[in-house]
């Protein structure tokens, strides 16, 4: 076209002129200090669609700025998160606040609920009332210790805190108060013994003490702080005595704000329930589904069945059918039942406790699909060919009755051929069947190539009195393989039906690794000589091949760790990504409704779209799907947290009594400041400072994940086996510190030329003198 190569060469000179200068043309591609600016001012518009419109980009010049992203990514400039970007360190556009304190001005202060340990400070967000509220002479939303769902803005004004926000709503409020366990002294008052790592010790005067006594696990607040000497507190609330079966647990349940005490509303709307009627329902109690769960399982949500499918066109085909209790049907939008549910997000899982989502009457008798029992339920037929493609689905909402209830091992030694009566009877109609099922969907499996982790999860079995009997590994089982593979190809025709029902959905997302963290990973591979592709279209095979090559060598244990730290972490959003681990595109939680409260959405939204009765999902429930998927994938992390937190206490305190013993461990983790030590034996994780290490001076390299000494060149690197001593364990914190007995070893050549070089490494005094070894 006559002119075009004039207006391009024009446009590249106002694109030049504009970097020279710092101007901004509308229309062409900024500066990448420019693009940097506008997404650190900007989290809530920060996808690529909305900069191009921004700067009013458009053709060529869109295909310009993703290459410009692109770099900026690769540079570790940005991170990109589900469908758009973020500076790294930033707040995501919708965040979970604990509001902590108020400014000169008397503004609210909050700051993350969440915040990676080794990220520095968390940053403060200035809590904004709307001005129409304020002239309205509204309450501001939120107070000090209130946690709030809120939309963070980057704040323009420099001088103040680097984000403002805008409540959303409050989830919890009052979280001001401390726990802490008594610890009576001889003058009448106590000392306050904190339960977190970075806790503080606080005196209580006697005054101040109340009921409470030697022992008791409390609830204090800050009465004042002292210049010098402890900070004081008043005992608020005695919540029972550490000494007891569950004080470990409930320790975690305060310290992370968890709902476990159901609201009286709530607990007589449950009881208020009645049994669900035929009504829009399908009689399928005839069909011989059975549950296959843990055997200590309280409530059973899923059953499972399958038959050759006698369809002439799908010679060896197989059919499939999962049901999961219908919880749509007890609780209703808006009701009392649905409020705190959503307000727990999911059911809590510890070693001596479950915090449930919901009562025991929902959970543990009305939608438990217990066996011989009518049952309520939606299901899904699926209809697979022999090499385990699926071909078709359907979702019936319905009536059954399970043929029978089976444990994993029940079920998996009728196969290998060791049936107790229960399951022999079922082994032939029922349980072959199934295996055969399985086989064809493990063809479809193993083509799509799913993300194969082999992390083992430790079970921990308590004694009476609630203290550590003995930790142990289960047998990971074909009978768990199958209800796994069933389950999720249940949640990927749940995903598949809505979206081709243009039903807006609460999808279960997992974006592929960043740029940065493969590259941390493909730096650590290459000092155990392994590669990792390069690219950015990395998909989830891509880490099967290194995953295989470590089966079976010193290397697996710690492999398998930092191909998991490499993930990006799974969570909820109306906004479809795709889920990487999985390799699948449409994928949403649909069966688990009893103690997952994001497939008690997608339960709602296919009785809705699909025209099934009653407890479909509403209008205003769609308009909050960014709004229940931020609050949701938060609970999650609460959760996981809490568990966590729990198994560590659990684990320090069946180690106290061990001070001085030395142990087998790996270093799991490698940082400036000094090593973790794993404990495979106990699922337990320690800490050697490296100040305690020698007199060497030990320089932190990332790219290889050791701690070097500098003139001996000796040192420790991430998934070394070492022997090591416990010389503290402090149970109320979890925390465990040991000495390192083994000697550092040869560091590889590249490690030691790295330092040289003045890489990332920085140089860590230890002052230990000199100590025998063992």
């Amino acid at each position: 076209m006559p002119g075009s190569g004039n207006r391009k060469s024009r446009r590249a000179e106002g694109a030049a002129k504009a970097k020279e200068t710092g101007a901004i043309i509308h229309g062409e591609v900024p500066s990448r200090e420019v693009l940097l600016q506008f997404i650190t001012d900007n989290p809530d518009r920060a996808s690529k669609r909305e900069i191009a419109k921004a700067f009013g980009l458009k053709g060529d010049t869109r295909v310009e700025l993703k290459q410009a992203l692109r770099e900026l990514e690769n540079d570790g400039l940005v991170n990109k998160t589900r469908k758009s970007l973020a500076r790294p360190g930033a707040l995501p556009p919708v965040t979970v606040l604990d509001i902590t304190t108020r400014d000169k001005d008397g503004e609210l202060i909050g700051r993350p609920a969440e915040w990676p340990e080794d990220a520095g400070a968390a940053p403060a967000v200035l809590i904004r009332q709307s001005s129409s509220d304020r002239s309205k002479g509204k309450a501001p939303v939120g107070g000090l210790g209130d946690r709030v769902l809120a939309k963070i803005f980057a704040n323009k004004d420099r001088s103040g805190p680097a984000y403002t926000a805008r409540v959303i709503k409050v989830i919890d409020r009052q979280r001001g108060a401390v726990l802490g366990v008594i610890r009576m002294m001889g003058d009448g008052g106590a000392r306050l013994m904190p339960i977190e790592r970075r806790g503080e010790e606080m005196q209580v005067d006697a005054a101040d003490i109340g009921e409470a006594k030697d022992g008791d696990l409390v609830e204090v607040e800050v009465s004042r702080a002292a210049r010098f000497g402890l900070t004081r507190a008043r005992v608020l609330n005695i919540v029972g005595s550490v000494a007891s079966e569950k004080a470990i647990s409930m320790i975690a349940i305060h310290a992370h704000g968890i709902p476990y005490i159901f609201p009286q509303s709530v607990i007589a709307e449950a009881e208020a329930a009645e049994a669900a009627s035929m009504s829009h329902r399908e009689d399928w109690r005839q069909v011989p589904l059975i549950t296959i769960d843990p055997h200590d399982a309280k409530d059973h949500d899923d059953a499972v069945y399958a038959e050759p499918d006698t369809a002439e066109d799908n010679a060896g085909g197989v059919v499939v059918t999962v049901a999961i209790a219908d919880v749509s049907y007890y609780v209703r939008p808006k009701s009392a039942l649905d409020r705190e549910a959503l307000k727990r997000g999911n059911s809590v899982y510890f070693p001596d406790r479950v915090v449930p989502m919901l009562p025991e009457r929902i959970s543990n008798d009305l939608c438990s699909l217990r066996e011989g029992v009518d049952r309520p339920a939606l299901a899904v037929r699926m209809v697979f060919s022999a090499e385990g493609r699926k071909v078709r689905h359907t979702f019936h909402r319905i009536m059954m009755k399970s043929a029978a209830k089976l444990s994993y091992q029940q079920a998996q030694a009728a196969i290998d051929g060791q049936p107790d009566d229960k399951a022999g009877s079922l082994l032939e109609p029922i349980l072959k069947p199934l295996w055969g099922a399985y086989a064809i969907l493990k063809r479809g499996r193993d083509r799509r190539q799913p993300l194969e982790l082999d992390m083992p999860e430790r079970k921990i079995i308590l004694k009476e009195d609630g203290t550590v009997d003995r930790v142990f590994v289960p047998e990971r089982l074909d009978a768990h393989k199958l209800i796994e593979e069933m389950m999720i190809q249940a949640n990927v025709a749940a995903a598949e039906t809505l979206e081709a029902k243009r039903q807006k959905l609460v999808y279960r997302i997992h974006d592929a690794p960043t740029l940065a963290k493969q590259e941390v990973l493909r730096e650590f591979l290459a000092t155990l000589g392994m590669s990792l592709v390069k690219g950015g279209n990395m998909r989830s095979n891509s880490f099967n091949g290194i995953l295989a090559k470590a089966e079976g060598t010193p290397h697996q244990i710690i492999v398998n760790e930092m191909v998991l730290r490499s993930q990006s972490q799974a969570i909820y959003s109306p906004d479809n990504i795709g889920h990487f681990g999985l390799n699948l595109m449409k994928y949403a939680h649909f069966t688990s409704p009893i103690r997952r409260y994001a497939d008690l959405i997608v339960h709602r939204a296919l009785v809705g779209a699909l025209g099934l009765g009653e407890g479909g999902i509403t209008q205003e429930e769609e308009a909050s799907l960014d709004d229940i998927a931020a609050e949701i994938s938060t609970f999650e992390r609460r959760a996981m947290a809490a568990e966590r937190d729990t198994v560590n206490r659990l684990v320090a305190h069946h180690l106290a009594g061990r001070i001085g013993e030395d142990f087998q461990g790996q270093i799991g983790g490698v940082t400036k400041s000094g090593l973790f030590i794993s404990l495979p034996q106990f699922g337990a994780d320690g800490f050697i400072p490296v100040s305690t290490l020698g007199r060497d001076y030990y320089i932190y390299d990332e790219a290889h994940q050791a701690l070097t000494g500098e003139k001996s060149g000796l040192g420790y690197q991430l998934g070394d086996t070492v022997e090591v001593r416990l010389v503290e364990a402090v149970p109320l914190a979890g925390a465990l510190r040991f000495e390192m007995l083994s000697e550092g070893r040869k560091m590889p050549a590249g490690a030691r030329s790295f330092h040289k070089a003045g890489g990332r490494g920085r140089k860590q005094p230890g002052t230990r003198p000199p100590r025998s070894r063992r």
